[in-house]
């Protein structure tokens, strides 16, 4: 699939300056080729700061294209997670079969940069956006955009919004189906069977397969979780599979389902759907960057499960601005820098040598600082100036909180290179 590599290059023209987030004063009036040309190392940035690892980013990437070409599923990764088309052109180059994008405007983003191919994982009622794709549509009908439809409601005023725009192909839509306190989707395989039935008689709509989110219906892998995730997905192929056979589809389908908790029980429960006229889709979009948090602990994708394993690609780094108790040291990034929806960040070691005491914990984080306490330990253990490697969970609430973002060639050397700087759009 498609993005287009003149526009990504030209964001290395972007002139770095103070609007970007900790980049040391002495890089601004630079571009960001220059900049990377002059191999610069991470010591001179200031913090808070949030880098990416390259090494694990490889690893990550190579990993994902691996497993799902074993198990016989396409990847639309969510790039929601980073909106960054510098990663995009990564996962698309390693074979990603689409984009998955949550609104509107992220889709508009993507496809600025030339995306071939977006599957826009919601519902899409937003007349400006909605026209927005039925003209684009119509300018270069080699684009393909897939969005979801979970009521009749839904697919009538869709089909109303679509009615004043000018001719163009009609919208793929896919039916999605929910499960009993989930997300968005009908919430039974009749009430999603009349939704196809109102996308086939819409006017300006074309059904192209089933979808759903079966990460709102367990949060954990106990038994009970578990097989939550599995009865859904089962509904999800069942919903499928009665389309099919009534001949609902005018062409090929896709059955698309997956966030980046649960991905081997969609393979167990979907990817026997695939055939000459069916894609099923897995929509991972954390695997990338992976974390020390949330994904750690409940991926399949890790060691020793899987060797290498999903492994963190990101960190935070702060700097102890305060040792106002002996057992307490107060970091400068917070809220502002710092994911803590899934977890709170965890010290990791101490940048330059040294060691943290035994215990060390991050108890809460405030907008612009870490409170990073130190059991047994006394001032001298980690002074005022000395910097900390955070581990951090979650990154979709990490990367909206960067516009710029440095790779290292490995977060672990002594002394770090930049290697690359990814631009964000939040």
């Amino acid at each position: 699939m498609t993005i287009d590599n003149t526009v990504v290059d030209a964001l290395a023209d972007e002139v770095l300056g103070p609007w970007h987030k900790s980049v040391p004063p002495a890089a601004w009036g630079h571009t960001v080729r220059d900049y990377l040309a002059s191999a610069p190392e991470l010591a001179p940035w200031q913090t808070p700061l949030l880098t990416l690892d390259r090494g694990l980013l490889d690893a990550n990437l190579a990993l994902m294209a691996r497993w799902t070409a074993a198990a016989g599923v396409a990847l639309a990764p969510h790039g929601k997670t980073t909106m960054a088309p510098q990663l995009w052109r990564e996962q698309l180059a390693a074979g990603s079969w689409a984009i998955t994008l949550a609104t509107g405007w992220q889709a508009q983003i993507a496809r600025s940069f030339g995306v071939g191919r977006i599957l826009l994982a919601n519902a899409l009622v937003d007349p400006a956006g909605l026209s927005w794709v039925a003209a684009e549509s119509a300018r270069d009908t080699a684009f393909e955009f897939y969005c979801w439809a979970d009521s009749v409601a839904t697919v009538e005023l869709m089909d109303k919004i679509l009615r004043d725009t000018p001719p163009g192909p009609p919208v793929r839509v896919l039916v999605e189906l929910g499960g009993p306190q989930g997300r968005t989707g009908a919430r039974t395989r009749t009430e999603a069977r009349a939704v196809a039935a109102a996308i086939r008689a819409g006017e300006r709509l074309a059904l192209a397969g089933v979808a759903g989110y079966e990460g709102a219906l367990a949060r954990d892998r106990s038994t009970a979780g578990v097989a939550a995730v599995r009865g859904y997905l089962g509904e999800l192929a069942a919903l499928h599979t009665e389309l099919a056979t009534s001949g609902a589809y005018p062409g090929p389908a896709i059955v698309t389902a997956g966030g980046s908790a649960y991905p081997e029980l969609v393979v167990d429960e979907l990817a026997r759907l695939a055939d000459d006229t069916t894609t099923v889709v897995l929509r991972s979009g954390a695997y990338l960057v992976h974390d020390d948090g949330f994904y750690a602990g409940i991926s399949p994708l890790t060691a020793p499960a899987v060797e290498p394993g999903l492994r963190a690609a990101m960190h935070g780094w702060a700097r102890v601005v305060s040792r106002p108790e002996p057992e307490l040291a107060l970091l400068d990034g917070g809220k502002r820098d710092f994911p803590f929806d899934e977890g709170l960040p965890v010290p990791q070691r101490v940048v330059g040598g040294g060691a943290l005491p035994t215990g060390a914990q991050v108890t809460a984080l405030n907008d612009q600082h870490t409170f990073l306490r130190l059991p047994g330990a006394v001032a001298a253990d980690l002074p005022v100036g000395s910097i900390v490697r955070l581990g951090l969970s979650h990154p979709c609430t990490a990367f909206d909180k960067w516009r710029l973002i440095p790779v290292l060639d490995s977060a672990a050397a002594d002394r770090p290179r930049v290697v690359d700087l990814i631009r964000t759009y939040f």
